[in-house]
């Protein structure tokens, strides 16, 4: 869920989606994992919409708490054309930032397009001029031949079209994508305030859109570096406080540097997971070949192409301790998985627990581009069965670990666990997971977009998460996972596409599920019935929903305001 990069700077942390791997020639290119038929087309979630940047009242069915006060925020693609070109990626789109309003039980609605640079020169030109992931920017069909030619070996120029999420950094609110760009927002009115490059604060290639928060207010991000002695992972620390009214990344440092396994073609990560004390880094099998990334301009192709999925090599987690920086000389190997979003990750007894979606396979190969979106029928039921589904799963690793250490041994002692750890040399460690779910998830298409009562548990032990379950494309269910038991609650409406749920807590709450589920619902085939939806975070039973009489695409990621 990400933009492309500069060719020039090797942004390459912004160059995957969950699509975009390419495939691997010896595998079998019609491989299916499930047999799903007779999906409904959503073709009208991917259609452009005009921006609402004046509030408008919504129609409430049943009952909004009126405890709740706040901005629900909310990013995503809302345009997938310009002029007479048209985007040929999902995540291509231009970013639509989204505001839900919520006060007194009552909700508006506004939303306004990011005015970033690359947005602002596609439509003064009327047509794509800045390269995104799935799409290259074609010459000036004005320029002659010779000139459009030149231009095939100019360096590709970065995307600062931030669609992917809303993030916090020392109070400030930010929209993200994964390049070194990120937009100050005026959350009250969504006006874009500063571009902020985090490359003038750390040596750094861009960051992910996920970052993690302490309970102090530091942050912590990831991005990529390149040098002359390879490609490394970098862990970022964001202070909490300002020095200056006006400071952005000020005070940023690089907490550590970790050597990618292979220096040409490091991993793509989107996210990473963080306890109490350490930073888990997860390098997965999903590659980057630069030179690829490079040359993509010169030779028509599109930056996914540089991006594979390597089914030979292992996963490796990387433990970093956040105070010390220093990254543990045990590497821990899992086999080959690809992860997007992990749910919660803590210390317990001696061990690192760490919860995250993921699947056995990378070679979703674009997936989302537009024109599969767009399909119906048997080509559309062909899109989603080629398609690897997404599981929660848990990983424990051992930290406490020396030469004495027996291997070939499952070093996870915690009772009702069945992931292993099994020391197989000195300074390394083989996992396998347990899966955090029963056999009723794949009903409902596995789960992703993840999201806990953070305040609350992150890198804490927990009960509960919440995410969607992906029975098409897109999330078409909304889903409780109680891990006493593994149980699940489920909301799902025929007809109905759920956004990723938020969880805000109850004034005062003592217990982890006090509080409600945000989500945005769209309704591609009824036109203009997109409405938010309020669940019971405890009964998972529908509160109320305010009805906006406009048309929204489906979005990514978002937050709520507390304006308490």
């Amino acid at each position: 869920l990400f933009n492309v990069c500069s060719a020039q700077n090797f942004r390459s942390e912004s160059l995957l989606s969950p699509t975009g791997w390419k495939k691997n020639r010896s595998q079998n290119k019609d491989q299916h994992f499930t047999d799903v038929l007779g999906l409904p087309c959503i073709e009208n979630l991917v259609c452009s919409a005009d921006e609402t940047p004046e509030p408008i009242t919504t129609t409430i069915t049943g009952n909004i708490p009126s405890w709740i006060k706040g901005n629900f925020l909310r990013n995503g693609p809302g345009k997938f054309e310009i002029g007479r070109s048209s985007f040929n990626h999902w995540f291509d789109g231009m970013a639509l930032m989204h505001q839900f309003h919520i006060e007194d039980g009552k909700v508006t609605y506004m939303s306004r397009f990011l005015n970033s640079d690359c947005y602002k020169e596609n439509l003064e030109h009327n047509r794509i001029m800045v390269s995104e992931f799935g799409t290259i920017a074609m010459p000036d069909p004005c320029k002659n031949f010779f000139q459009r030619f030149l231009s095939r070996f100019e360096l590709l120029k970065q995307s600062d079209n931030a669609n992917v999420s809303f993030v916090q950094y020392k109070g400030d609110y930010y929209v993200s994508t994964e390049t070194n760009f990120m937009h100050k927002i005026d959350p009250q009115t969504l006006e874009t305030k500063e571009k902020v490059d985090w490359s003038k604060f750390v040596a750094v290639n861009g960051a992910t859109a996920h970052p993690h928060v302490d309970p102090d207010g530091t942050t912590y991000n990831m991005g990529n570096s390149y040098t002359l002695k390879g490609a490394f992972y970098n862990i970022i620390m964001v202070p909490s406080k300002k020095v200056n009214p006006n400071d952005t990344l000020e005070g940023a440092t690089v907490v550590c540097s970790i050597p990618s396994e292979d220096k040409s073609k490091p991993s793509y990560y989107h996210s990473f997971a963080m306890s109490e004390n350490y930073v888990l880094f997860i390098e997965q099998p999903i590659k980057m070949d630069l030179l690829k990334i490079v040359t993509s301009k010169l030779r028509g192709k599109g930056i996914n192409e540089g991006v594979y999925w390597d089914p030979k090599r292992n996963t490796v987690f990387h433990v970093i301790n956040k105070h010390t920086g220093k990254l543990s000389l045990i590497k821990y190997y899992a086999k080959p998985l690809s992860t997007f979003h992990q749910i919660n990750c803590y210390e317990e007894n001696g061990f690192l627990i760490m919860d995250m979606c993921c699947s056995d396979d990378g070679q979703a190969i674009n997936n989302y581009l537009i024109q599969n979106l767009k399909k119906s029928g048997n080509a559309l039921d062909e899109v989603y069965n080629t398609m690897c589904r997404v599981f929660p799963r848990r990983f424990v690793l051992p930290l406490n670990m020396d030469s004495q250490t027996p291997c070939g041994q499952n070093l996870n002692t915690r009772l009702n666990s069945t992931a292993t750890a099994i020391k197989t040399d000195k300074d390394k460690v083989f996992c396998t997971h347990e899966d955090l779910h029963g056999e009723d998830l794949h009903e409902y298409g596995g789960l992703e977009f993840p999201h806990i009562n953070y305040s609350m548990c992150n890198s804490r032990p927990y009960r509960y998460f919440y995410g969607c379950g992906f029975r098409h494309l897109v999330g078409d269910s909304l889903i409780k996972m109680d891990l006493q038991g593994k149980q699940i609650k489920v909301w799902k409406h025929a007809g109905m596409y759920p956004s990723e749920p938020i969880f805000v807590s109850s004034p005062g709450a003592v217990e982890e599920d006090d509080g409600v589920i945000l989500s945005v619902v769209i309704t591609p085939n009824q036109d203009k019935s997109t409405f938010l939806l309020v669940l019971d975070a405890k009964t998972f039973e529908e509160l109320g929903r305010a009805d906006v009489p406009i048309n929204i695409p489906y979005g990514f990621h978002g937050t709520f305001q507390n304006r308490d």
